[in-house]
């Protein structure tokens, strides 16, 4: 995959900053529905899975609903923010690249995601991540 079809990367500060600046931006978390009312999601995060429970499967309508998102998929809206966010920073890279691939150009994906990686003790939220970070984040 090229360069070209991938999502630009953003740190979770860069992708906050942005958001804050940009009242069209949104933030779309992309984990399962178990992740994101359990574990937490950014405040003002909508919920799209890309691959959800019980199969775990990729979401066949997932450039769909994205689209349904930007005015109601009426148009492509290339240039509206789109920012994606799962749990490190790998999934939101696929989905972002689908979503390049279907012709929107302003997406962006949270490299360290909402969790960030494991660190030495297989924990994470603690070397990186948009709570790591203490970004606004709430829980269902």
């Amino acid at each position: 995959m090229t360069t070209d079809a991938l999502p630009h990367s953003l740190t979770p500060q860069a992708a906050w900053a942005l958001l804050k600046t940009n009242p069209q931006a949104i933030l779309v978390d992309i984990r399962s529905a178990m992740e994101f009312l359990f574990v937490g999601h950014p405040q003002g995060a909508v919920h799209v899975a890309w691959i959800d429970e019980p199969d775990w499967d990729i979401n066949p309508n997932f450039v769909t609903e994205i689209r349904q998102l930007l005015l109601g998929g009426a148009a492509t809206n290339a240039e509206v923010p789109v920012i994606l966010i799962c749990r490190s920073g790998k999934r939101s890279l696929d989905a972002g690249a689908a979503l390049r691939r279907a012709g929107l150009t302003a997406v962006y994906h949270v490299d360290e995601g909402f969790e960030g990686e494991r660190d030495e003790y297989h924990h994470r939220s603690t070397v990186g991540g948009w709570r790591f970070h203490g970004l606004p984040w709430e829980q269902c």
